[in-house]
C-alpha cells in the first residue's frame, strides 16, 4: 500500500500541526510496517524531513491556498497513492484512492472570535466539504470528536481518536543539567511557566490578571512566557503595563528543544488556562518532565491532564491564582503532582499513535495490506 503523508506546513509554520505531521511520519517508520510511505513537502522547505526507506515528493501547492484541494490533487496523482493523509484538516479533492484527514480542533467554529479573519474564512469555507470528502477522519481528542458531532453533524463512528504524545526529549533533569540553560536566560528555578502562542484563545490575559491578584495578596513568582506573539499579541504588552507587571514577566522566543526541556524542569508549575485546545501538548510535555500542571477545565485539557493536575475555570482569574498559590505553598502537593503527572504522561506515546493511525489506513483497503 502506498501512503502519502502531507508535511507541507513545516515550510510555512514550524511547530503545532507541522510538528504532529513530522513526528507521526517518524513514528510510522519506526513501526517497520510493510506499507510504502511518501512524504509530500513544499518546494520552499528549508529543513526537509528525510527518513530511511521513505520517498520524498516536493510540490508547488502551498497549504491554506484557496485552490489547494484541486491543485494538490493534480500534483500527487502520478504517485498512484492508495491513501493520502492530510495532516492539516483539508484533503485534496482527488489524487489518491482514499483520503484521511486529521482534524485537530474546531476552534474556528466554537470560538470564531479567537481566530484571525483570514484563517477563519479559509477553514469555514473548507471544513464542511472536507469532512464529507474524507474517507476517514482522525481527531486528537474525544473533545474534538464531540465537537465534530455537535458542530458538523459528523457521526461519532466516522472519526477515530488518536492521541498525540510528547517527544522523548521531555524528561526529568537534575539541577546540574538545567542550570546552564536557565543561566543563559538569567533565570532561577521556581517560576510560573506559560508555553504557547499568545493569542486570545490561549488566555494569557487571564493568567496575567491572576498574577496581578496574587501579587496583591503576597509575593508571587516570576512568570516566564515561552512562545511567540500571535493574533492580538500586542494587547498583552498593554495589559502588562496597565497591571504594572513589567518587572515580573520574562518573554522567551525561539527556544531550542533542549532549552524548552530545561525550562519545564526549572518551573514551579506550568499554567495552561486556554479557553480551547484540540489537545494541549505543553501540558503533556510538562507532566513528562515531572512539572506540576494547572490547566483549564475546557475542551481536551481534562482528557490529557486527567487527575494529575489541578483544573481551573479559565474565566476566573481568582480560581487560577488560588490554584497556583495552593501548589506554590504545599511541597507535598508539588511532589504528588510530579509523580502523578509522569504516570499520566506515560499513557501517551508516538508508537501508540502510529499503530492506531496505521489501523485507520489499513481499514480503508483491508485486503491490500
Amino acid at each position: 500500500m502506498n501512503i502519502g503523508i502531507d508535511v507541507r506546513l513545516h515550510a510555512y509554520a514550524p511547530g503545532g500541526i507541522s510538528y504532529y505531521a513530522r513526528r507521526l511520519a517518524r513514528a510510522l517508520v519506526e513501526q517497520r510496517a510493510q506499507e510504502s510511505l511518501i512524504l509530500i513537502s513544499h518546494r520552499h522547505e528549508q529543513d526537509p524531513l528525510t527518513l530511511p526507506g521513505v520517498r520524498n515528493r516536493t510540490v508547488w501547492t502551498p497549504p491554506h491556498h484557496s485552490l489547494e484541494k484541486w491543485l494538490l490533487g493534480a500534483e500527487i496523482a502520478s504517485l498512484k497513492l492508495d491513501v493520502f493523509h492530510s495532516t492539516d484538516f483539508i484533503p485534496p479533492a482527488w489524487g489518491a484512492r482514499r483520503m484521511v484527514a486529521t482534524i485537530h480542533d474546531l476552534n474556528f467554529l466554537r470560538y470564531p472570535e479567537y481566530l484571525a479573519v483570514e484563517a477563519r474564512r479559509y477553514y469555514n469555507r473548507q471544513i464542511r466539504w472536507a469532512v464529507k470528502r474524507a474517507d476517514a477522519i482522525i481527531v486528537d481528542s474525544d473533545a474534538t470528536r464531540r465537537d465534530l458531532a455537535d458542530l458538523l453533524d459528523v457521526a461519532p463512528e466516522r472519526s477515530v481518536v488518536v492521541h498525540l504524545a510528547a517527544a522523548e526529549e521531555f524528561r526529568p533533569l537534575n539541577p546540574e543539567q538545567i542550570g546552564p540553560h536557565l543561566a543563559r536566560h538569567a533565570l532561577r528555578p521556581g517560576y510560573l511557566l506559560f508555553v504557547g502562542v499568545w493569542d486570545p484563545r490561549k488566555n494569557l490575559s487571564g493568567l496575567l490578571d491572576a498574577l496581578s491578584l496574587w501579587r496583591t495578596r503576597g509575593d508571587a513568582p516570576q512568570l516566564v512566557v515561552a512562545g511567540r506573539p500571535g493574533w492580538h499579541g500586542g494587547e498583552i504588552h498593554s495589559q502588562i503595563a496597565a497591571l504594572k507587571l513589567e518587572p515580573y514577566i520574562r518573554f522567551l522566543e525561539g527556544l531550542t528543544v533542549d532549552e524548552l526541556v530545561a525550562l519545564y524542569n526549572g518551573a514551579l508549575m506550568l499554567v495552561i488556562p486556554s479557553f480551547y485546545e484540540g489537545f494541549g501538548l505543553p501540558a503533556l510535555e510538562a507532566m513528562q518532565c515531572g512539572t506540576p500542571v494547572v490547566a483549564s477545565n475546557r475542551a481536551s485539557l481534562p482528557e490529557v491532564v486527567g487527575e494529575a493536575g489541578i483544573l481551573i475555570d479559565p474565566d476566573s482569574p481568582e480560581m487560577i491564582a488560588d490554584a497556583c498559590r495552593r501548589i506554590a505553598g504545599d511541597p507535598a502537593l508539588q511532589q504528588r503532582l510530579r509523580e502523578a503527572g509522569r504516570l499520566q504522561a506515560a499513557r501517551f506515546s508516538w508508537a501508540k499513535a502510529a499503530a492506531e493511525t496505521l489501523e485507520v489506513y489499513r481499514g480503508l483497503l483491508p485486503h491490500e495490506v
